[in-house]
C-alpha cells in the first residue's frame, strides 16, 4: 500500500489519468467512485451540445421524478407531516459502495408516476370537497340569515305585522361577500340604481373558504331588493365582479325551512366523504414520508453518476466511454484496486483500464485536511486557492492565528469562558452533527476547534499580563516592595528586590503609572511579533524559490528583500531585546528613545543623541546604505537576468513574485490552458520592468505600513484591558461597599448584569473584533509575504458534495 502524502505543508502531487471503462459498467463504476471520491473529472465535450450528450435521456428522466419528489414533499409540508431522515452512517462514509441495481431505479421512476397520479386525484378530490363544503356551509348561512333580511324589509314594503309575502314588482339577490368589500358594493350599487334598492348585510360568525384566495376569509351575508330582471342583473354583476357568491332563496319561511334541510343533508354527506379522502390521503402521505428521502437520495446520486458520465468522450465502435480527470498521485494505486474489485464483483470480462497522461496543464490544489485542520484551511481558502505545490499558509496558521488572536484578547477569564463553550462544541460534535443548524451557529460548530485554540491561547496569554476578569493574580512573590509606613496623601515609591518569575508583576496593578508601563511593554512586543511574524512568512518565498528551482527569484527578489527588512526593522527590534536588557536606573542613563533613533537614522545619519550602544552611528550608516543598494538590486536584477538570457523577449512567470506561477503549469481564471513554447505565456520586456517597479514600490511600503499594521495587536489589547476593568468597577464592585440584605440584592443584580455584560460585549463583541483583527494579519501582513494564491481547488466528484434537497 502506497504511503499517503499529508498534503498540508505542500499540495499533493496529482496526476491526469484516462479511465477506459466499458459502457455495460461504466455506471457502476462512476458510481463506485462517487462513494470515495478520488476523481476530479474533466469535460470532454465541450463542443458538443448540452442536449447532444450521450445520456441527456437518463438524466432527464430523473429530473422527472425529482419534480415529482418536490411535489411530494410540498404535499407533506401542507399537511404538516414531517419526512423521515436517516442518520447518516459515519462507517459508510468514503468506503467502496455498489451501485444499485438498474431494476431498483425504474421501480422509483414506475412508482412515482403511479404515486403522483394517486395524490393528484387525492388532492383535486379533497380541494373539489372542501369547495362543495364552502358553498353548502355559505348557503346554509344565508338561508339561515334569510329571516332576518326578510323581517328588516317587509316592515318597508308592507308595514308593521304584515305578511311577509312581496310584490310581484319587488325582487332581491342573496349572497355572500369578504368582508373587506362589502361596503364597497352597497356604496357601487347605490350609484349605479340611483338610491332605487334596499341593502342589508350581516357579518357570519366564523371565517369561510374562499376558492379565489384558496384561504379561509371573514364574509357577511347580504340581501338586495330592488325592482326588474334588468336590474337585478346589474346587480349580480357587480356583485360577482366584487368576488361574491350568489344563492337562490325563497321569500317565504316554509319554502326557506325546506331548503336548509336539503342543505344540511348535502353536507353531512359532503363532510362524510371529505373525511373518507383525507383519511386515505394522509394515509398515502405517512407512507411517502418514510421512504421519501431514502429514494431522493438514491435517485439524486443516480442522477448525478449521469451527469458525470455526459463529461465521458464515447467510443461508439469499441463500446467504451473514456473520462479523464485529476487524482492524487498516490491514491494511483486505490483506483486501480477499486476498479479490479467491481470488475470481479460483477464478474465481467473486459474491466476498466486507468493510463496516467504526461500534460503541461495546471493540476487542482489538494490539501488533506481532517475536522481539526479543516476550518484552518478554510481561514485560507477564502482568501484565495494555494497555487500548486506552493507553500500551504494553513499549517502555520494552525497556531499563529489563535495566539494573535490571544495577544489582543490575553485575559484568563475571558479565554476560559471561551474555551468551555468550545469544549462543548468539540466533546458534542457528534450529536450536534446530526443537528440542522442555523448560519450563526453552524459558523461557530464548524470552527469549534478555533474556538477552543483561540481560548486556550487567551488563557496563557492572560497568564503572563497577569489578567483575570481586570484583576490581577498572586500567584508568586512580587519583585517589589512597599516601604512599611508612609504618611495620609504621600506619593509613594515601591523598592525593586527582585525578579518576577513569569508574567508582568501583580503589584502594578492600581499604580498610577500602571498604564504607561505596561503600553510601553505591548508596543513594542507587539512590533516584535509583527517583524517575527512576516520574517518567517517572507521565508517562505525562499522555500517556493527552492522547490520550482527559480535561482533568480532568491537573488533578485529574495535577497535584496531580507536585506531591506532586516536592515530597518530588524535592527530596530534588536534594539528593543537590547534595551531590555540594560538597567537604566543601575547606570544611571536615560533610556534613548527608540522611535526617535529610528527617524533620525534616515533624517540625520550618522547622528545619534542618546547612544544605545558603542559604536552606533556608525552601525545605523552601514544598515542605511544596505538598505539603499537594496532598492536597485530590486528593480534591476531581473529585468537585466530577462534582456541577457531571453533574446527572444519572452518571459515565463515564475513562482515566488507576487501574482505569478510557476513554469510548467501555467492557467489562467481556473482554465487548463497549455504552454508556450518557451515554456511560459510570452511577456515583453517592457512588461517584466513595469511589473518589477510596481513589485518594489510595493514591497518597500509594505515592509514599512505592515509592521505598522501590527500595532493593532497593543491597541486592542490595552482596549480590551480597560474596557474589562471599567466594566467591573462600573457593576460588581459597588456591590462590594454594601451590606446587609441590600448587599446581597444587589451584588446577585450586578453579578448577572456583569456576567451577562462579559459574555456579550468583551467576549462576544470584542472576540469578533479580534479575531477579525488577526485575520487580517495573516491575509495582509503574512500571506503577501509569499502566497500567490492562483490556484484551482481539488473538487473530486463525490457523493458527500451532492445536494439532497427536497425543497425547492
Amino acid at each position: 500500500m502506497v504511503e499517503k502524502y499529508e498534503a498540508m505543508f505542500r499540495s499533493a502531487e496529482m496526476s491526469l489519468i484516462q479511465v477506459y471503462t466499458p459502457q455495460e459498467i461504466a455506471r457502476e463504476a462512476v458510481y463506485s467512485l462517487g462513494s470515495q471520491g478520488l476523481v476530479q473529472f474533466r469535460d470532454l465535450n465541450t463542443k458538443i451540445r448540452a442536449f447532444q450528450r450521450t445520456f441527456v435521456p437518463e438524466v432527464r428522466r430523473l429530473d422527472n421524478l425529482q419534480r415529482q419528489y418536490r411535489y411530494f414533499y410540498k404535499v407533506l409540508c401542507e399537511h404538516n407531516i414531517p419526512v423521515f431522515e436517516e442518520a447518516e452512517d459515519e462507517t459508510t462514509t468514503n468506503v467502496f459502495q455498489m451501485a444499485p441495481s438498474s431494476s431498483k431505479i425504474d421501480d422509483h421512476v414506475e412508482n412515482g408516476s403511479l404515486i403522483e397520479q394517486r395524490m393528484q386525484q387525492l388532492v383535486e378530490a379533497r380541494e373539489q370537497l372542501d369547495l362543495q363544503k364552502s358553498d353548502l356551509e355559505q348557503f346554509r348561512l344565508v338561508l339561515q340569515a334569510g329571516q332576518e333580511f326578510f323581517e328588516s324589509a317587509s316592515g318597508l314594503v308592507h308595514g308593521e305585522n304584515q305578511d311577509e309575502t312581496f310584490p310581484h314588482s319587488v325582487s332581491f339577490v342573496t349572497g355572500t361577500i369578504p368582508r373587506a368589500k362589502a361596503a364597497t358594493l352597497e356604496q357601487i350599487l347605490w350609484r349605479v340604481l340611483r338610491g332605487n334598492l334596499y341593502f342589508k348585510h350581516v357579518q357570519l360568525p366564523e371565517p369561510l373558504y374562499d376558492s379565489r384566495s384558496k384561504t379561509k376569509v371573514l364574509k357577511d351575508a347580504f340581501i338586495v331588493f330592488s325592482h326588474g330582471d334588468i336590474i337585478l342583473q346589474r346587480v349580480r354583476k357587480v356583485a360577482e365582479s366584487l368576488d361574491a357568491n350568489l344563492y337562490d332563496i325563497s321569500e317565504r319561511a316554509a319554502a326557506r325551512s325546506t331548503q336548509l334541510a336539503e342543505v344540511n343533508s348535502r353536507l353531512s354527506d359532503v363532510n362524510t366523504v371529505l373525511e373518507t379522502t383525507n383519511t386515505t390521503l394522509e394515509t398515502e402521505l405517512y407512507a411517502v414520508s418514510r421512504e421519501l428521502q431514502a429514494w431522493n437520495v438514491e435517485v439524486t446520486k443516480e442522477k448525478a453518476v449521469f451527469e458525470t458520465l455526459n463529461l465521458f468522450d464515447y467510443d461508439s465502435n469499441r463500446k467504451t466511454l473514456i473520462g479523464e480527470g485529476w487524482i492524487p498521485k498516490d491514491e494511483l494505486s486505490n483506483l486501480q484496486g477499486q476498479l479490479a474489485r467491481l470488475t470481479a464483483s460483477l464478474g465481467v470480462d473486459v474491466p476498466s483500464i486507468v493510463q496516467v497522461l504526461e500534460t503541461n496543464k495546471t493540476p487542482p490544489t489538494f490539501h488533506r485536511t481532517n475536522k481539526f485542520t479543516a476550518a484552518f484551511q478554510n481561514i485560507v481558502d477564502c482568501y484565495g486557492t494555494a497555487t500548486y505545490r506552493e507553500v500551504n499558509p494553513g499549517l502555520p496558521t494552525i497556531v499563529t492565528f489563535p495566539f494573535m488572536f490571544a495577544v489582543m484578547f490575553g485575559d484568563m477569564g475571558h479565554g476560559l469562558l471561551m474555551a468551555m463553550v468550545a469544549a462543548l462544541l468539540v466533546f458534542n460534535e457528534k450529536a450536534l452533527g446530526k443537528m440542522k443548524r442555523d448560519e450563526i451557529f453552524d459558523m461557530a460548530f464548524s470552527g469549534r476547534y478555533i474556538l477552543l485554540l483561540m481560548g486556550l491561547f487567551s488563557i496563557y496569554t492572560g497568564f503572563l499580563y497577569n489578567d483575570m476578569f481586570s484583576k490581577s493574580l498572586t500567584l508568586f512573590k512580587s519583585g517589589w516592595e512597599w516601604p512599611s509606613h508612609w504618611k495620609e496623601g504621600e506619593s509613594i515609591q515601591a523598592t525593586y528586590v527582585g525578579t518576577y518569575p513569569i508574567g508582568l508583576d501583580w503589584a502594578w496593578h492600581g499604580t498610577e503609572n500602571a498604564l504607561l508601563f505596561s503600553n510601553s511593554y505591548k508596543m513594542k512586543l507587539s512590533v516584535l511579533l509583527g517583524f517575527i511574524h512576516m520574517t518567517y512568512s517572507y521565508m517562505f518565498s525562499l522555500v517556493n524559490a527552492l522547490h520550482f528551482g527559480k535561482w533568480i527569484d532568491i537573488i533578485g527578489n529574495f535577497i535584496p528583500g531580507l536585506l531591506f527588512m532586516q536592515g530597518i526593522f530588524g535592527y530596530l527590534s534588536i534594539c528593543i531585546v537590547y534595551k531590555w536588557t540594560i538597567d537604566w536606573v543601575k547606570d544611571e542613563r536615560v533610556a534613548p528613545g527608540l522611535l526617535n533613533t529610528l527617524i533620525n537614522m534616515f533624517l540625520s545619519p550618522g547622528t545619534v543623541e542618546e547612544e544605545l550602544y558603542p559604536h552606533q552611528a556608525k552601525v545605523q550608516v552601514c544598515l542605511l546604505i544596505m538598505a539603499l543598494i537594496c532598492v536597485p538590486c530590486l528593480l534591476l536584477i531581473k529585468p537585466i537576468h530577462f534582456k541577457l538570457t531571453h533574446e527572444d523577449h519572452t518571459y515565463a512567470p515564475v513562482s515566488g513574485e507576487e501574482g505569478e506561477q510557476h513554469s510548467g503549469h501555467t492557467t489562467k481564471n481556473g482554465d487548463d490552458d497549455d504552454e508556450d513554447e518557451n515554456g511560459g505565456h510570452g511577456e515583453e520586456f517592457g512588461d517584466v520592468v513595469i511589473h518589477q517597479v510596481i513589485h518594489t514600490i510595493e514591497f518597500c511600503l509594505n515592509t514599512v505600513s505592515h509592521t505598522a499594521s501590527y500595532l493593532r495587536l497593543w491597541a486592542l489589547s490595552l482596549a480590551h484591558a480597560q474596557l474589562s476593568t471599567v466594566l467591573w468597577t462600573m457593576t460588581i464592585q459597588i456591590a462590594f461597599s454594601m451590606t446587609g440584605v441590600v448587599g446581597v440584592i444587589m451584588t446577585v443584580v450586578l453579578f448577572t448584569m456583569w456576567f451577562v455584560l462579559t459574555c456579550v460585549i468583551l467576549v462576544l463583541m470584542e472576540g469578533t473584533s479580534a479575531m477579525l483583527h488577526s485575520l487580517r494579519l495573516h491575509w495582509v501582513e503574512s500571506m503577501s509575504k509569499f502566497f500567490e494564491g492562483e490556484g484551482t481547488p481539488y473538487e473530486p466528484f463525490q457523493f458527500q458534495t451532492v445536494e439532497f434537497e427536497l425543497a425547492e
